[in-house]
């Protein structure tokens, strides 16, 4: 498999080429390119190529990973349903990574003195409510103080001086911890920012893992062969190597500054932020280099591959404790983190409550689990409301924990000073016994009468 972004672009290309859309008017950086992304939504998220940046040579894309088919075809598959059986085969095979010579990005350099991020890098400004602009695609790396061991994840970046970024933390997961490790050892955390990675980076940066296993080599195991990656000029970090721009430094011990706000995934604007700051140490870039931006607030290309990559870990969880699991959907509804629709085929009571408890384990942004039965299509939601509707008892059908007793996402405005959450259980499965048939059109009749619906349908066209 080609490690290449602009390889995955080509293949989109050929395959959907009217999912692919460039835009050739100049357009502004602040504002415009998120108005036009929004916009797009409407017509299904389309992958955009800006080939003209007020005020830039590097052209923009977005819209990536903004559909299910594109996430799937990043991992050779035509049908994205596939993409959780094949993920949870996959998640626990480790293929270590290749050091190679020399990196992709490494054409052109800027050391510290000469880096200037505003007028090289055409950062977005997405919405007036923001506290500037945003690096909002840059896959952050770094190592384990402790262990050495290579971490990477999807982090804002405020954009603040020439060579300064604003992050945030507020995940409170690998890269929280890898950086409160180094300032307990008195010293900053060295990291890189690899901007224009090849969507299965993107996708293994957000896998929930044991802190002490490397996500370069489970990003190995999803590409099927090792990832290829060069070390940095300035820092003992190594990157991935067909990366389009890469960006050194650090994120510095005991310093804190504002940072934000910014519209987030919530679709509300917060201040909320671990208010951490990263120093830049030197900028490298391909030729022609592409500028990767993923559109923020809850939006197709933020919000559904949190919510795609959520539904692969859950179901691979799932399926050491829950036998007959059936489909996992986290909707974009719950902004693609905070709830979760089960199905399953229950074969004993008691299995729809081993489910929630799992699922509320395995992550600590989850607010909401509801099971179904596998009678019931997760992607419709109005089947489940029906479900929760006409099979569900609130005395004793549903588990609320108190708030005191969770964590909670930093990012949820419904959560307390110290960002904790209630948890909510649903079983909106059946009895095994003793409850009213559903009501269907027979199978055989339904196919039977398909085409004649499908003729009346395309005359109607």
């Amino acid at each position: 498999m080609n490690q290449d972004l602009r390889i995955f672009i080509n293949k989109i290309e050929e395959k959907f080429p009217e999912t692919v859309e460039y835009f050739e008017d100049e357009i502004s950086a602040k504002y415009e390119i998120t108005a036009v992304l929004k916009e797009l939504e409407k017509k299904g998220s389309p992958l955009v190529i800006f080939k003209n940046i007020k005020n830039y040579k590097m052209p923009v894309i977005s819209n990536v990973l903004a559909s299910r088919q594109r996430i799937a075809m990043s991992l050779g598959l035509d049908n994205e349903r596939e993409f959780l059986e094949l993920y949870s085969k996959y998640i626990g095979r480790r293929i270590e990574p290749e050091i190679v010579k020399n990196g992709i990005f490494e054409t052109n350099y800027y050391d510290e003195k000469t880096v200037d991020l505003t007028k090289t890098l055409p950062i977005i400004t997405h919405f007036n409510c923001d506290g500037g602009p945003y690096i909002t695609a840059g896959v952050v790396i770094a190592r384990d103080p402790d262990s050495g061991i290579h971490t990477c994840g999807l982090h804002r970046l405020q954009l603040k001086e020439r060579n300064k970024l604003g992050i945030s933390l507020h995940s409170r997961k690998r890269m929280w911890e890898f950086h409160r490790r180094a300032e307990e050892k008195g010293k900053s955390l060295p990291a890189a920012i690899a901007i224009g990675v090849h969507p299965i980076v993107t996708i293994g940066s957000l896998a929930f893992l044991p802190y002490n296993d490397s996500k370069y080599d489970l990003i190995g195991g999803l590409l099927g062969e090792p990832l290829q990656v060069v070390k940095c000029k300035n820092i003992d970090v190594l990157v991935p190597a067909w990366t389009e721009i890469i960006i050194e430094g650090e994120i510095l011990n005991e310093v804190r500054e504002p940072e934000g706000p910014f519209s987030e995934f919530t679709n509300y604007v917060t201040g909320r932020s671990t208010r951490n700051v990263f120093k830049v140490k030197a900028l490298h870039h391909r030729d022609n280099a592409l500028y990767h931006s993923i559109n923020p607030a809850l939006s197709a290309d933020h919000n559904t591959i949190m919510a795609f990559h959520r539904e692969c870990d859950i179901f691979s969880t799932l399926l050491r404790t829950v036998p007959n699991v059936k489909a996992i959907h986290v909707p974009i509804s719950g902004c693609g983190i905070f709830t979760c629709y089960i199905s399953i085929k229950k074969t004993a009571e008691g299995e729809p409550l081993q489910a929630i408890f799992t699922t509320l384990a395995e992550d600590h942004c989850i607010k909401a689990v509801v099971v179904v039965d596998d009678d019931i299509d997760i992607f419709d939601e109005q089947e489940v409301l029906w479900a929760i509707s006409t099979r569900v008892q609130g005395d004793k059908d549903i588990i609320i924990t108190p708030q005191n007793m969770g964590m909670g996402d930093m990012l949820d405005p419904s959560t307390d000073e110290l960002y904790r959450s209630s948890k909510i259980g649903i079983d909106a499965t059946k009895p095994l016994s003793g409850f009213p048939q559903k009501v269907e059109v027979d199978d055989r009749i339904r196919k039977r009468i398909l085409p004649i619906v499908q003729k009346i349908y395309g005359q109607q066209q």
